[in-house]
């Protein structure tokens, strides 16, 4: 088993806590470690864990929007690849918990089937809601740097369907401005809140609209 202290630091990283602590503990055993001591290894969890990544990117990806099915099918490649799951976990600091054997250090393939075996444990432990919120927070950034940059309507709407049916609204306020330099102005509108956006188009607008609303909504929810 991890020990009480990095359990608890793991749990906190991550953002989820574990009901099986054994299960969490799977998760972090390289299989050098488990056949050194005769326990189980991650492998198993890796192997679901890559189903389920590639499900919750493929979502991500539909939902930011702005891409055909072959520059989708791409960049959901990329991202559950070797290097950018390994940034994911070296980032949130969590590869100084993999339990490996042999007194070497993880290789880069070890480190980003970690990952891979997260994903699966607490789609085990806690459901598929659970999953998408930990591949949110560690690998929704780098699917934006992915994309060039960020949607914030894609990003909006899929943070009030992680909470239920509702999708945003967007309501045109008012146009101001001459006719060859308007400026329009958005009312957003979801998850019982609204905020307003400025832009030269009425698209500008409402992504101006959608990110405004975004920050609202995750600043009365605690997220970042």
């Amino acid at each position: 088993m991890l020990p009480s202290p990095d359990v608890a630091e793991i749990e906190r990283v991550i953002g989820y806590t574990f009901a099986d602590k054994e299960l969490l503990t799977v998760c972090f055993t390289h299989s050098s470690y488990a056949n050194a001591h005769g326990v189980l290894s991650n492998e198993r969890l890796e192997f679901l864990g890559d189903a389920v990544l590639g499900f919750l990117v493929a979502k991500l990806l539909f939902l930011h929007g702005g891409e055909n099915e072959g520059k989708m099918t791409q960049t959901r490649q990329r991202l559950v690849s070797e290097a950018p799951l390994k940034e994911c976990i070296e980032r949130a600091g969590l590869d100084k918990f993999l339990l490996f054997g042999g007194g070497a250090k993880p290789g880069a393939k070890a480190i980003s089937s970690l990952f891979e075996s997260l994903v699966a444990g607490i789609y085990l432990d806690g459901g598929m809601d659970e999953a998408e919120k930990f591949v949110r927070k560690h690998l929704a950034p780098i699917v934006s740097e992915e994309s060039g940059k960020r949607n914030y309507k894609g990003e909006l709407q899929e943070f009030l369907q992680a909470r239920g049916p509702e999708k945003p609204e967007y309501t045109l306020v008012k146009t101001e401005g001459a006719a060859h330099a308007p400026r329009f102005t958005v009312r957003a509108a979801g998850g019982g809140l609204f905020a307003l956006g400025e832009g030269g188009s009425k698209a500008e607008a409402e992504k101006a609209a959608a990110k405004a609303l975004l920050c609202k909504l995750q600043n009365s929810s605690g997220e970042n």
